[in-house]
């Protein structure tokens, strides 16, 4: 049937991504052609399946899903892409839209508010969860330059700031410096409340 939409389902959880896949297939203009388990499969997936429409969780081995959707709508532009995650934080949602997402919603969407979800982003429309995208504008942009979520990624082992500065390749000194700024504008008291508060507002990944 030409007005099949073509899926891929990329998901870590296997059980989850057999359950995704069992629900879309149940519409009978939805097909899902191929699902891998890891962000870096994505784009080879995509280009050898042809999908219409990728929907990606956000984290993910390999390459998490926001970066996949970048790297997919470079390499398969005519691929959109629905973030589909458990994890409903703001900043991811204005992440996933600048990486060029067409719509973010969470897995526990109604199985008919999801398939509808798709069909919208496939028609080339913009989806997004409602109360994820009040919280989005609410919490704002992130505050954390890149190098300050380097060293929140590298704080979360519980590294001494030795440890920290090794893993991201600068000083003590400076190390220091990023991880006062980011507890700063974090509002935290520790470094693992700090890591804590950028992920819970999505503006840390991994």
């Amino acid at each position: 049937m030409s007005d099949t939409i073509r899926l891929l389902l990329a998901d870590d959880q296997a059980l989850v991504r057999g359950a995704l896949a069992a629900l879309l297939e149940l519409e009978a203009d939805l097909e899902v052609v191929c699902q891998v388990g890891r962000g870096d499969e994505v784009v080879a997936a995509a280009r050898e399946h042809r999908p219409d429409v990728a929907l990606l969780d956000v984290e993910m081995p390999g390459l998490d899903g926001i970066a996949a959707a970048r790297e997919l709508r470079a390499a398969v532009p005519s691929c959109r892409v629905l973030v589909v995650t458990t994890f409903g934080r703001p900043g991811y949602v204005r992440r996933a839209l600048e990486a060029g997402a067409s719509g973010f919603v969470v897995k526990d969407t109604p199985a008919a508010q999801l398939a509808d979800a798709v069909r919208r982003v496939a028609a080339g429309l913009r989806v997004v969860d409602p109360t994820l995208a009040v919280e989005s504008l609410v919490a704002g942009a992130s505050p954390l330059t890149e190098r300050e979520q380097d060293v929140l990624r590298a704080a979360a082992d519980g590294g001494t700031v030795a440890d920290i500065a090794r893993a991201t390749l600068v000083s003590e000194g400076t190390a220091r410096n990023y991880l006062s700024a980011a507890m700063g504008k974090t509002g935290a008291r520790t470094r693992a409340e700090a890591v804590r508060i950028a992920r819970e507002n999505g503006w840390l990944l991994g």
